[in-house]
């Protein structure tokens, strides 16, 4: 009966969509306000009123937004577009997402929407200071074990997955065969972009449901410095086939201390708009592995910058016509940190379930467990006793911003290293995040109080309250 009702949904949805996208293509403005109609209809209370509002407002004056939208439509093939929306809008945020919330009252934990896999270790770079790499060049989870754990997962409710490795493009044919058994899941990757040809993008095409996010460093010469010569060339020539097929693509950027200007500069972020880049996903660099560099690191001052820039460039006025999400600076929207199967979790590629593609440590593998059983793993359990780990959500991550936190729940957990190559501690990982949390602990008080001018943090602390718990 369920299956019914799901088909009859999804079959209205496309009806929907349909209408919408057609007169779309006749009146940008009226179909624009038309789709937010239906997901204010659809969504229901999981937004408030003032937000359609806003979304209403901004896209009948024909603001950036509707002007980025506008390109995304005259750039991208429509049949790609409306299975996107399927994959991600309906199965993934909507229905999806509403039965993952009844899976969490049947089995009494947090379950995410969102699951991080990685296909492979191996990769064809070898760039300086890549995590991934950390994994070495020798496992990979089989077509099958993908193939399982997607339809576990859709069983719960979850709809949404990306991939990292090592280079998932390195798997890509199967990839695409995964994408296209699950068409009503949506598949990101996070690729270096070197492998990407004519033969993928078809299989994107005929799949619609499979997004990349491309890599890159900054220019030529900091692309190539870090990941190899000629890499940068081969990432441009991906983008220029992508944007010959009429696909949705964007790129993943590691900010650092060395770079975090030049990856948010005007020229730069132009550049990327010019490519046909539509969103960019920017992450903070962490400090993992036993080799980590920790001058890499921001400095308060540096990180400030990248907490106002990134808000300016993404602006509901000015800015630029590209959706830009910082991971570090914008807890705020979610709550703080997501991780440890609150909202997504991490499946390395030698089935150890993670609680972050950031943090290596585990008591579950799916090769031995029920993905169920991997999600109520002690050390998810004790993550989201904790969460969130600090009230000021500029300060959200257990590791970064809170390494005391990461220590205990590690330690509670009974918790192991799962890097393959070089363990590392829990100590020594948090050890070269202490002074960067008490560095950046005044301004993230002053940032927050400029928002929330009544918070008063608490006088316990959660660590305090893990170890009274434990």
């Amino acid at each position: 009966m369920a299956n019914l009702v799901h088909a009859a949904q999804r079959k209205a949805f496309s009806v929907v969509l349909d209408n919408v996208m057609k007169k779309a293509e006749k009146s940008r403005g009226e179909g624009y306000v038309e789709v937010i109609n239906y997901m204010q209809k659809l969504m229901g209370d999981t937004w408030p009123d003032s937000a359609y509002d806003k979304l209403r407002n901004t896209f009948s004056k024909g603001g950036k937004y509707a002007q980025f939208f506008d390109r995304i439509l005259e750039n991208t093939d429509t049949a790609f577009i409306k299975g996107l929306f399927m994959s991600i809008g309906f199965e993934a945020a909507f229905t999806g997402y509403r039965k993952v919330k009844a899976n969490e009252k049947k089995y009494g934990c947090h379950l995410p929407w969102l699951i991080i896999f990685d296909p492979t270790s191996a990769c064809n770079l070898k760039c300086i200071g890549c995590w991934a790499a950390e994994y070495g060049y020798k496992s990979s989870l089989t077509w099958e074990q993908m193939d399982d754990l997607v339809t576990q997962g859709k069983e719960l409710g979850i709809h949404a997955y990306i991939m990292t490795g090592g280079e998932p493009t390195v798997r890509k044919r199967d990839i695409v065969k995964l994408a296209k058994k699950h068409y009503d899941c949506a598949f990101m990757l996070f690729t270096n972009g070197t492998l990407v040809d004519q033969e993928f993008c078809d299989g994107m095409r005929e799949s619609k449901n499979i997004i990349l996010s491309m890599s890159i460093e900054g220019d030529e010469e900091a692309t190539d410095s870090r990941r190899g010569k000629g890499t940068f060339q081969k990432i441009m020539n991906a983008m220029n086939l992508l944007h010959e097929n009429g696909l949705v693509y964007g790129t993943s950027i590691c900010y650092t201390s060395a770079n975090y200007k030049a990856v948010t500069s005007d020229e730069f972020i132009d550049f990327l708009i010019d490519k046909g880049v539509t969103f960019s996903w920017y992450f903070h660099y962490m400090p993992i592995g036993n080799d980590a560099d920790v001058s890499l690191l921001l400095n308060p001052e540096q990180r400030e910058y990248m907490y106002n820039r990134i808000r300016e460039i993404r602006g509901w006025e000015g800015g630029k016509q590209l959706f830009c999400m910082d991971f570090q600076n914008d807890g705020q929207f979610v709550h703080g940190c997501i991780a440890g199967g609150k909202h997504y979790c991490h499946i390395n590629s030698n089935g150890d379930v993670e609680p972050c593609v950031f943090v290596h440590y585990s008591t579950a593998n799916i090769k031995e467990k029920p993905l169920i059983d991997c999600l109520r793993q002690p050390l998810f359990m004790k993550y989201q006793q904790a969460q969130p780990f600090n009230e000021n959500m500029l300060q959200p991550c257990p590791m970064l911003e809170n390494p005391e936190i990461l220590r205990e729940i590690v330690k509670q957990s009974g918790a192991k290293s799962t890097d393959m190559i070089s363990p590392e501690s829990v100590d020594h990982l948090c050890d070269k995040c202490e002074q960067y949390a008490k560095d950046w602990d005044p301004v993230a008080d002053r940032l927050w109080k400029q928002g929330h001018p009544d918070y008063v943090p608490s006088e316990k602390s959660r660590v305090e309250e893990l170890v009274k718990e434990s």
